[in-house]
């Protein structure tokens, strides 16, 4: 904090210095969690009702329309990176959101209108039924498509990206009071994500079903200009983080460059001896210094002085700091957590995929007026998170806080271990949902009955089981790893740390179309309607095994997990360069333990 109650390295929206009394805070922080709540309502109706849009408009069969949704949630998610190392370098957060969220508008746009003109989309057809001839979306009508689409993803992904970092960038972390409101803050982020969540799947995804796409997809435009609208509305009180024009992805890059470059080079027996920013330099108190550790050694060349030196004009593509060693050491140490939260997205596409299609072959009748949409299951778990965080947050993690001691109640990887487990159980629920209606179906004689014409006599809400355990695994797994990324990161990469959970799940995403594409084609000639999962019936096909398959690939990865979790050493403080003692010689504190 500067004086006067300026705020270092933040501005106005006219690039004055950023005040405390007038920027910032609470008051700031709500039209950025309102923007974050419409960009969710806008979008998430895509993600859960867009494979039955593919399929039952576009034509494409079960498998292709799956794989598309997963394929443009993927690309949204994996978009995060480029989006976020633009709004640090470049851009700024905060024109990083405006722009992206323009253009996410534009997309939506598209899409309405290609849904309201049936010339820009092949001729209806139900494609479900064997003696239809249905033309998929092809030439320019398919271009059209996928242009739209793929500027959603990008919008959507640049919000994702950008939106919580600035949300964050409203509060100060050294003062206690803006620290707890960013705490409070990033429980409330995933409080209106469940709020613009459980309107999309609801409202829009009924309105798609029931009064047409280029409605729903109108209402969702809708929703993402009111976001905007909200967005702009905020700006004379935000803090806009000032743009340095320096990567911290770079500076880990520099890491291994210099460790490979230095790969011959003899380490020094006395750690002390390899290169760290002499606190005596004046921009040492504005730096950040860590202590240096005995793990992944072969990075420690990166900071071997040839020959020593007190000079701070030094190539960093040569030569680099232990802290920003050990930031790469932490960066690397993460990456076996990273790739086992990827298989839970899996699973989590089919949720949005498969079991959708599920629920369009089942009785969809609340009442005799009333049906519920399969694509709006997921409003189960979001209504289930609404209730379940603020409870959590409130009284069971201050009561497991009592026992363990820990701020957080458990640890972060503790966490997450519960919600990897969960997502297991429900992959295995779904086999078993799936058993049951194949069984409707087959003790009906309906295995070829048109669903749209005939659905089966079995309740679509048997399908909640599976929302309803992966819901709570959700809770567990996703905002769990939040927090440990958010914790674990490097301070200049903070504002990046939200985009390794993005990053695995469009991991996961992709993941979840090539593996369809291999069960399908390993189990080709072993069934009739050529693989598990190929052709528009499922009540032929074999969904029940991808199941039990995804199931046991969950308890697989928890088991690989479990071993690199109970290994894992949680990152040490930052050093605070007032004291006297030298970096290297500072003890570790684990802020887990």
């Amino acid at each position: 904090m500067g004086k006067h109650g300026l705020i270092e390295g933040k501005v106005d929206w006219k690039g004055r210095a950023a005040t405390k009394d007038k920027h910032g805070g609470m008051r700031a922080a709500l039209p950025i969690l309102g923007t974050f709540m419409f960009a969710n309502m806008a979008d998430l109706s895509m993600a859960v009702n867009g494979t039955t849009y593919f399929n039952g408009v576009m034509n494409l069969n079960i498998a292709d329309a799956a794989n598309q949704i997963t394929n443009y949630s993927g690309t949204s998610y994996i978009l995060t990176i480029l989006v976020a190392a633009l709004a640090d370098t470049y851009l700024g957060r905060f024109k990083a959101i405006l722009i992206t969220a323009c253009i996410e508008f534009f997309g939506l746009g598209l899409l309405a209108l290609q849904a309201h003109y049936a010339k820009l989309r092949p001729p209806l057809c139900n494609n479900r039924d064997p003696n239809a001839h249905c033309v998929e979306v092809h030439g320019g009508d398919a271009a059209f498509l996928f242009v739209a689409l793929y500027l959603v993803a990008l919008g959507s992904g640049g919000i994702k990206a950008a939106l919580p970092s600035h949300g964050a960038d409203q509060f100060e972390e050294d003062d206690p009071k803006e620290a707890k409101q960013m705490s409070t803050l990033f429980n409330w982020l995933l409080l209106v994500v469940c709020i613009g969540g459980a309107i999309s799947v609801t409202l829009i995804v009924w309105i798609q079903d029931h009064k047409g796409w280029d409605i729903g997809f109108g209402l969702s435009t809708f929703a993402m200009f009111l976001g905007i609208v909200v967005l702009v509305v905020g700006l004379p009180h935000y803090r806009i983080h000032v743009v340095k024009g320096s990567s911290a992805i770079t500076e880990v890059i520099q890491v291994y460059v210099a460790a490979f470059r230095n790969r011959k080079l003899q380490l020094p027996d006395d750690p002390s001896m390899l290169y760290e920013m002499s606190l005596d330099n004046e921009a040492a108190t504005k730096a950040e210094f860590l202590p240096h550790t005995s793990d992944l050694k072969f990075l420690d060349k990166a900071a071997i002085q040839t020959p020593p030196t007190e000079s701070e004009e030094t190539n960093p593509w040569e030569l680099c700091r232990v802290t920003q060693v050990e930031n790469a050491k932490i960066l690397l140490k993460m990456l076996p957590i990273f790739c086992c939260s990827i298989i839970m997205t899996l699973c989590l596409a089919q949720l949005q995929t498969f079991c959708v299609l599920q629920g369009t072959t089942m009785d969809t009748n609340i009442t005799k007026h009333f049906q519920v949409p399969p694509a709006s299951l997921p409003i189960i778990p979001i209504i289930f998170l609404i209730i379940l965080v603020p409870i959590y947050d409130g009284l069971i993690v201050p009561f497991i806080r009592r026992f363990t001691g820990l701020p957080t109640g458990i640890t972060y990887l503790q966490r997450v271990g519960v919600g990897l487990v969960l997502s297991a159980v429900s992959m295995a629920v779904a086999a078993f949902v799936e058993v049951k209606r194949k069984n409707v179906a087959r003790s009906h004689n309906m295995l070829d009955a048109i669903p749209l014409l005939q659905p089966l006599p079995i309740h679509v809400l048997w399908l909640s089981f599976q929302y309803f355990i992966f819901g709570i695994a959700d809770m567990f797994t996703y905002v769990g790893l939040l927090e440990f990324f958010y914790s674990q990161t490097p301070k200049k990469l903070k504002a990046l740390s939200s985009c390794f959970l993005w990053t695995a799940m469009a991991i996961g995403y992709f993941l979840s179309t090539i593996l369809v594409n291999i069960v399908n084609g390993a189990t080709k000639r072993i069934t009739k309607s050529g693989g598990w999962l190929a052709g528009n019936n499922l009540n032929r096909n074999h969904l029940n095994l991808f199941y039990w398959l995804l199931s046991t690939l969950s308890i697989i990865n928890f088991l690989i997990y479990l071993f690199f979790a109970m290994r894992y050493k949680y990152r040490p403080q930052t050093i605070d360069v007032s004291d006297e003692a030298k970096p290297n010689e500072l003890e570790k504190v684990d802020p887990q333990n």
